[in-house]
């Protein structure tokens, strides 16, 4: 840690940036400020769940006088009252909303801002999702100092991370995580010492949109959703591995009375996803009724299915969901 120690005010919401804090607050930094979303009503009994950044703050930060805050809007005058009057150096952000000028602005050193991947690959809201899902060999995080524009500011620092052949969200989340963690931290250094020189983002510009209920279906029967030089079956892995365990890609299975909505949570192309292996229809269902379910893709390439969830019920293995479940080849996946 440098001679000189900024002041800083830190800002950020679920458990990807509570590694970073975590971490300066380790290294010895002055943390005067955290501002996280307001707490919010969830499941059935509508509770009031807090941040994860919160929750953090609440057992290491408050007995120290580190002033918390969670404001509605971003532009409220008492909140901004409330953050000038700390006087931080440096703003940091890390997995939390876009900031106005009149925030980002304030700060003598800036605002910087950790993000998933390397930019400018993967500006948005899903960076580590999207990487798995578009088929990319390796992943990174960045940090870079906030402008006008979502994601475009110039880069202070980068690290680069592989994303492994059977990489799912979760895993490859976790490894950023740490990662950005330590990269916070090396900003915080560097630019305390004067030795940071911040550069303009350049390549190849991707973008990942924020998750819905249409980008998390599987589309069997679409091949103009698939890109070239890979099948179907490949891709649909792919989309799975990127959105397990959460939010999960979706699907639904009928025999044209019934319907059911499934979670997809892990699967593997069959014969390593070649195509035209099958003559069935997309979504057509092959099984022993007893350890496998092979689906068919747009392509005729497979995909076997390993772990799923019908709504309303556990996430299982495959075998364990077939004891309960019979005549599954009288259904198709839509």
């Amino acid at each position: 840690m440098s001679n000189i120690s900024p002041r800083i005010v830190y800002m950020g919401t679920p458990e990807f940036a509570v590694a970073p804090l975590d971490r300066l607050v380790k290294a010895g930094y002055d943390i005067a400020g955290i501002v996280t979303v307001p707490d919010k009503p969830s499941g059935r009994g509508l509770k009031m769940n807090k941040s994860a950044v919160k929750l953090y703050t609440e057992e290491h930060l408050l007995e120290k006088g580190v002033k918390l805050m969670q404001p509605v809007s971003l532009k409220d005058e008492g909140f901004l009252a409330e953050l000038k009057e700390i006087g931080a150096d440096i703003f940091i952000v890390v997995a939390f909303r876009m900031l106005p000028e009149v925030v980002w602005s304030m700060p003598r050193m800036g605002t910087f801002n950790l993000h998933g991947s390397l930019l400018p690959l993967y500006r948005g809201a899903a960076p580590i999702n999207w990487a798995i899902i578009k088929g990319e060999k390796r992943s990174g995080v960045t940090t870079f100092l906030i402008d006008k524009e979502i994601d475009t500011g110039n880069i202070l620092m980068q690290r680069e991370c592989p994303i492994e052949e059977r990489e799912t969200i979760g895993t490859l989340y976790d490894k950023l995580m740490e990662i950005g963690a330590g990269l916070v931290v090396e900003t915080v250094e560097g630019l305390a010492a004067g030795e940071l020189s911040a550069r303009p983002q350049e390549g190849r510009i991707t973008g990942a949109p924020k998750l819905n209920r249409e980008n998390c279906r599987i589309r069997w029967d679409a091949e103009d959703a698939y890109q070239p030089g890979s099948t179907c079956a490949q891709l649909t892995d792919r989309l799975v591995r990127g959105l397990s365990p959460y939010p999960a890609a979706t699907t639904a299975m009928t025999d044209g009375q019934k319907s059911f909505d499934f979670k997809i949570f892990g699967c593997t192309p069959v014969d390593g996803g070649k195509a035209g292996i099958s003559s069935s229809p997309a979504g057509t269902i092959k099984s022993d009724g007893k350890s496998f379910i092979h689906v068919s893709c747009a392509d005729g390439s497979l995909l076997s299915l390993d772990e799923i969830q019908m709504a309303g019920k556990k996430r299982m293995p495959v075998k364990d969901f077939l004891l309960g479940f019979r005549d599954i080849e009288n259904f198709r996946f839509l």
